[in-house]
């Protein structure tokens, strides 16, 4: 057994649903999300997590939090696992995003928000930092978000920028699971826990289609 990273989403928000830009608002989990939150946890504590740690946005945290006491593991906090910010994108539906600024849209590019390439060096950092105080035979649990864990996975995989777009989105308390290989990560499962359905995610929307 090597280290491995588990890179949970967190649950549905009422934002999801009205598909709304969430970024660094923090906006709880709705109850449908409370509910996949306890049940991505009973799922998980079957991998018997040697760590948790979760953004500091309460949606991510509550996720993280659900599967803590299922397996008596504290989570730790760390915002650098934060979602992508939208700047004044956040709050709005993407037909507004698309209609008040057109260009921008099409390049899913906030023109005060933080760009794809930062929030990718942001998270894929973060993933290697807390995965170097896993033990050899550790498991990692991360909570966090939609794009955020994206890019941080196709960082830590190495995958050049252009091709960043050949991983999909994930899904409400969906996961991606990531194994410490003698030649560096490698991607085991992406998008799991789920059945193939739409995702309202921050996430560009051809990740979210």
């Amino acid at each position: 057994m090597s280290r491995r990273i588990v890179c949970l989403r967190h649950g549905q928000t009422l934002w999801n649903v009205e598909h709304r830009f969430q970024g660094h608002t923090d906006i709880p989990l709705d109850e449908t999300g409370v509910a996949q939150a306890a049940r991505a946890a009973s799922l998980l504590a079957s991998l018997r997590p040697t760590m948790i740690v979760s953004s500091d946005l309460s949606r991510a945290n509550d996720t993280a939090l659900a599967l803590g006491r299922l397996v008596g593991l504290d989570v730790s906090v760390d915002k650098d696992f934060r979602e992508r910010g939208g700047g004044a994108w956040e709050g709005l539906t993407r037909g507004e995003i698309a209609e008040r600024w057109p260009a921008e849209y099409v390049a899913w590019e906030a023109p005060d928000g933080e760009p794809v390439p930062e929030v990718a060096e942001r998270v894929g950092a973060a993933l290697r930092r807390w995965a170097g105080k896993l033990d050899d035979e550790g498991l990692l649990v991360v909570a966090s978000h939609g794009a955020a864990l994206r890019l941080g996975i196709a960082h830590l995989l190495g995958l050049p920028q252009e091709l960043w777009s050949a991983l999909g989105g994930l899904g409400n308390c969906s996961w991606s699971v990531l194994e410490e290989g003698r030649k560096g990560w490698r991607l085991l499962e992406h998008n799991a826990g789920t059945l193939p359905e739409p995702i309202n995610s921050d996430d560009t929307p051809e990740a979210a289609a």
